[in-house]
């Protein structure tokens, strides 16, 4: 019964079990094609988030602005990022995953535009706000587009594939993005040029790898009225679902101190201005989140979010020890800045496995949706706040210590709240929740 489900929720697949068509007990090999075109889509919409990062010292000294306007950049492309997750993150659950991330691809593409033609603040700025946009609205609709092509292409195979590409797809997009801008930034002639040209022919690539791709869920007739974003979680799951939402928040408070302060930590504490060396940092806190994701994919969802929580403390610590000694140590900064990302790549994937495991399945990119938003939070308000203190005179040294002191709190209260509260419920109902984990496992 199972298997006759899972068959005919599949779409653009030719037969059914008892049909005349044995083949497509395997699935199809057009979507299992388009799982690894739309991968690689994905990946080059948010390496594009990152891309501006080791670039920005180039950017200062060519617009004359101050480090807090590094922060403004990065609070227009969160704006961008939130501002879609809100308002167009859910919609391709009502008009199609292809209907939806081919736009989002060409938003990117004219972010890339903007990049090459503006040769000013305010173009960067709307750049950045373009790019987030794009971002918003191709990262829930490719979660929930992977989902479905894994399904059609290997309908008798685990999820777990889809999963870990849609949850690294992020972090390693991210990395990508820093490591090659940070690399051309460093070695080429005209880095604010060439860097967006090699990224605007892999994102023409990727548009029409997807446009040949299949559809996997085609709107209805007529096409539904569009509505804002709205949460659709089980009432006995909310719990669990917001609980998921806060880690995701707190996880990637660490990573935007990274990304938006790195050079300037790097720079003026730390005296390595290299902007190779500030590219291979952010890829290397990246990296190291999506590498978490695949070393625990056989993990079940609480062990990811305990060892992720567990490692984020760890990495703060060593990333503040590293700027506070008497000489600050370059080699303790970066490995704080790994277990960061480690840290936050194994909570980040506990908690998209937590909202697709409860989302009703005709609601998957809605559900999701939460969890990005949370994630872009966390990652831009942190930083704005660092490069608030930064502009009224206080001290990296100092501003990356509250930055700590907050966020181990933070992890700690969600922690308990995660946790403490399980431990209660499984003291209570011992049988009945033995089930549920084992189920969630």
């Amino acid at each position: 019964m199972a298997v006759t489900t899972e068959m005919s929720a599949r779409n653009g697949l030719q037969g059914s079990m008892n049909g005349a068509d044995p083949g497509a007990l395997v699935g199809s090999r057009r979507h299992r094609r388009a799982f690894w075109v739309v991968t690689f889509a994905f990946l080059m919409v948010m390496a594009m988030g990152l891309v501006p990062s080791p670039l920005y010292g180039l950017y200062r000294e060519r617009d004359h602005f101050s480090a807090f306007i590094v922060t403004v950049a990065f609070a227009v492309y969160a704006v961008g990022v939130v501002g879609a997750l809100l308002l167009a993150g859910h919609t391709s659950d009502l008009y199609g995953r292809r209907r939806l991330l081919l736009p989002a691809i060409g938003l990117s593409i004219v972010s890339v535009c903007v990049f090459l033609a503006s040769k000013s603040l305010p173009g960067l700025l709307v750049g950045r706000l373009i790019t987030g946009i794009s971002i918003g609205i191709a990262a829930p609709t490719a979660t929930a587009y992977l989902a479905e092509l894994h399904k059609a292409g290997r309908p008798q195979a685990s999820p777990r594939m889809a999963q870990l590409a849609a949850s690294a797809g992020t972090p390693g997009g991210l990395a990508l993005g820093a490591l090659v801008a940070g690399i051309l930034a460093e070695w080429v002639a005209y880095p604010l040029t060439v860097t967006y040209f090699v990224f605007l022919g892999a994102l023409v690539v990727a548009a029409v790898g997807v446009a040949v791709s299949p559809e996997t869920r085609v709107a209805a007739k007529p096409a539904p009225r569009y509505r804002p974003q709205r949460l659709s979680i089980p009432s006995a799951e909310r719990g669990r679902y917001f609980a998921a939402v806060l880690s995701t928040f707190v996880g990637f408070a660490g990573n935007g101190l990274f990304a938006g302060l790195a050079g300037l930590f790097l720079a003026v504490t730390l005296h390595h201005p290299s902007l190779a060396l500030i590219g291979g940092v952010l890829c290397g806190m990246f990296g190291a989140a999506a590498a978490a994701q695949f070393l625990t994919i056989t993990w079940s969802i609480t062990r990811d979010l305990k060892a992720g929580m567990a490692v984020m403390v760890i990495g703060v610590g060593l990333a503040v020890l590293g700027v506070w000694l008497h000489s600050p140590s370059l080699a303790l900064f970066i490995a704080g800045g790994v277990l960061i990302g480690a840290g936050s790549g194994a909570i980040f994937r506990g908690a998209i496995g937590t909202a697709a495991s409860i989302s009703p399945p005709e609601r998957t990119a809605e559900s999701v949706t939460g969890v990005f938003v949370s994630a872009f939070v966390g990652i831009s308000l942190p930083v704005v706040g660092c490069g608030i203190a930064l502009s009224r005179g206080v001290t990296p040294k100092i501003t990356i210590l509250v930055f700590a002191i907050v966020v181990t709190v933070c992890i700690v209260l969600a922690a308990f709240e995660l946790f403490g509260r399980a431990a209660k419920q499984v003291s209570a109902t011992p049988t009945a929740n033995t089930g549920q984990t084992h189920a969630s496992a």
